[in-house]
Protein backbone atom coordinates (compact mmCIF):
# COMPACT_ATOMS: atom_id res chain seq x y z
CA UNK A 1 0.00 0.00 0.00
CA UNK A 2 1.23 3.44 -0.93
CA UNK A 3 2.02 6.24 1.37
CA UNK A 4 0.41 8.89 0.02
CA UNK A 5 2.23 12.49 1.93
CA UNK A 6 0.93 15.99 2.89
CA UNK A 7 2.54 18.58 0.63
CA UNK A 8 3.20 21.84 3.25
CA UNK A 9 3.18 25.29 2.03
CA UNK A 10 6.90 25.17 2.38
CA UNK A 11 7.43 22.44 -0.04
CA UNK A 12 4.78 23.88 -2.55
CA UNK A 13 6.87 27.25 -2.52
CA UNK A 14 10.07 25.45 -3.09
CA UNK A 15 8.79 23.08 -6.14
CA UNK A 16 7.18 26.32 -7.78
CA UNK A 17 10.16 27.99 -7.32
CA UNK A 18 12.41 25.26 -8.38
CA UNK A 19 9.91 25.10 -11.96
CA UNK A 20 9.97 28.83 -12.53
CA UNK A 21 14.21 28.39 -12.41
CA UNK A 22 14.20 25.33 -14.94
CA UNK A 23 11.85 27.09 -17.24
CA UNK A 24 13.60 30.18 -17.17
CA UNK A 25 17.01 28.14 -18.01
CA UNK A 26 14.87 26.32 -20.41
CA UNK A 27 14.24 29.60 -22.25
CA UNK A 28 18.13 31.28 -21.67
CA UNK A 29 16.69 33.80 -19.36
CA UNK A 30 18.44 32.42 -15.92
CA UNK A 31 19.98 34.56 -14.05
CA UNK A 32 23.82 33.42 -13.93
CA UNK A 33 24.65 34.55 -10.49
CA UNK A 34 22.35 31.87 -9.08
CA UNK A 35 24.67 28.89 -10.29
CA UNK A 36 28.57 28.26 -8.76
CA UNK A 37 30.75 26.36 -10.17
CA UNK A 38 31.63 23.06 -8.80
CA UNK A 39 35.42 21.69 -9.69
CA UNK A 40 36.26 18.37 -7.54
CA UNK A 41 39.55 18.15 -5.67
CA UNK A 42 40.42 15.12 -6.97
CA UNK A 43 39.94 13.81 -10.87
CA UNK A 44 40.62 10.26 -11.73
CA UNK A 45 42.95 10.97 -15.42
CA UNK A 46 43.05 7.15 -15.57
CA UNK A 47 39.24 6.23 -15.30
CA UNK A 48 38.35 9.20 -17.83
CA UNK A 49 41.33 8.28 -20.41
CA UNK A 50 40.34 4.17 -19.85
CA UNK A 51 36.46 5.17 -20.39
CA UNK A 52 37.77 7.06 -23.46
CA UNK A 53 38.99 4.14 -24.95
CA UNK A 54 42.80 6.26 -25.31
CA UNK A 55 46.20 5.49 -24.69
CA UNK A 56 47.86 7.77 -22.43
CA UNK A 57 50.20 9.29 -26.06
CA UNK A 58 46.12 9.61 -27.51
CA UNK A 59 44.51 11.21 -24.65
CA UNK A 60 47.93 13.52 -24.21
CA UNK A 61 47.42 14.08 -28.26
CA UNK A 62 44.01 14.67 -28.05
CA UNK A 63 43.59 16.99 -25.34
CA UNK A 64 46.98 19.05 -25.63
CA UNK A 65 48.92 17.68 -22.90
CA UNK A 66 52.67 16.25 -22.41
CA UNK A 67 52.22 12.73 -22.00
CA UNK A 68 54.74 12.65 -18.82
CA UNK A 69 52.24 14.78 -17.32
CA UNK A 70 49.55 12.22 -18.38
CA UNK A 71 51.86 9.54 -16.41
CA UNK A 72 52.50 11.41 -13.57
CA UNK A 73 48.88 12.34 -12.90
CA UNK A 74 48.21 8.44 -13.35
CA UNK A 75 51.43 7.31 -10.91
CA UNK A 76 50.02 10.12 -8.60
CA UNK A 77 53.36 11.99 -8.58
CA UNK A 78 51.48 15.23 -9.60
CA UNK A 79 48.06 16.29 -9.38
CA UNK A 80 45.94 18.76 -11.79
CA UNK A 81 45.38 22.01 -10.27
CA UNK A 82 42.28 24.11 -10.73
CA UNK A 83 41.42 25.11 -14.08
CA UNK A 84 43.36 21.90 -15.17
CA UNK A 85 40.45 19.96 -12.84
CA UNK A 86 37.90 22.14 -14.46
CA UNK A 87 39.31 21.39 -18.11
CA UNK A 88 39.91 17.74 -17.33
CA UNK A 89 36.08 17.62 -15.93
CA UNK A 90 34.84 18.89 -19.22
CA UNK A 91 36.66 16.51 -21.22
CA UNK A 92 35.15 13.58 -18.98
CA UNK A 93 31.72 14.66 -19.20
CA UNK A 94 31.66 16.43 -23.11
CA UNK A 95 34.93 15.19 -24.96
CA UNK A 96 33.51 15.22 -28.70
CA UNK A 97 32.70 19.33 -27.79
CA UNK A 98 36.43 19.60 -26.75
CA UNK A 99 37.67 17.54 -29.57
CA UNK A 100 35.81 20.06 -32.09
CA UNK A 101 36.74 23.36 -30.23
CA UNK A 102 40.35 21.94 -30.61
CA UNK A 103 40.07 20.80 -33.82
CA UNK A 104 43.05 22.27 -36.17
CA UNK A 105 44.19 21.56 -39.52
CA UNK A 106 46.89 19.02 -39.81
CA UNK A 107 48.94 21.48 -42.78
CA UNK A 108 48.27 24.06 -41.34
CA UNK A 109 49.22 26.11 -37.82
CA UNK A 110 45.68 26.63 -37.00
CA UNK A 111 45.52 30.50 -36.81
Amino acid sequence: MMEVGIMTASSAGSIRREREVALAFAEGGTDEGLYAVRIPEAIDVRAIRVRLGLTQQEFAISFGFSVNTVRHWEQGRRVPEGPTRAYLLVIDREPEAVRKALRILRTGSGD
